[in-house]
């Protein structure tokens, strides 16, 4: 019997942890710089992209002026914008986990690519008071939070391995 039909094969898991915290850094890059971008972009203040966050979970009621500080608008704009950054986070480390560093921001630059196209041009379907914000602002914000989760998570990740048994590798 030689080596290689004695070791049993290996099989990379992702690592959850790192892909949490990549979207908590990532989507924190992001949400400042949308805060700061915006208003220079597409007008208003900063509380206008807020309440824009906000809209998703409270409805466009909130979006009715003043765009001005409000404490329920915040908390619900922070709790979505952070769920969806841990979502699109472990959807980056699913995918790029087993590459490295560089694969890790090519391929999270694309899937912030397909991003920008799901968010912007299908979910404004739904969401309509976010198609004036589509746009090269977003499109390179979404273009550089993929590639920033995915060189985070694969600096962050620590690499575990789980033997692949005879009878899971004829399922895969």
């Amino acid at each position: 019997m030689s080596q290689e039909e004695s070791s049993p094969r290996m099989r990379q898991l992702v690592d959850w942890s790192s892909a949490i915290w990549a979207g908590l850094i990532g989507g924190a890059v992001f949400l400042v710089a949308n805060l700061v971008l915006t208003p220079v972009l597409y007008g208003g203040n900063a509380w206008v992209s807020i309440r824009l966050l906000a809209s998703i979970a409270m409805g466009t009621k909130i979006l009715a002026p003043p765009a001005t500080f409000d404490a329920g608008a915040l908390a619900a704009a922070l709790v979505t914008h952070f769920a969806l950054s841990i979502a699109f986070a472990m959807l980056v480390a699913f995918v790029v986990h087993r590459w490295g560093l560089i694969f890790g921001i090519v391929g999270g630059a694309l899937l912030g690519l397909f991003l920008y196209l799901i968010n912007f041009y299908t979910l404004t379907y739904f969401f309509p008071q976010f198609f004036p914000m589509r746009g090269g602002g977003m499109f390179w914000g979404h273009l550089l939070y993929g590639a920033l989760v995915g060189g985070l998570y694969e600096a962050f990740e620590i690499e575990e391995f789980e033997p692949v048994n005879a009878e899971s590798a004829q399922e895969a």
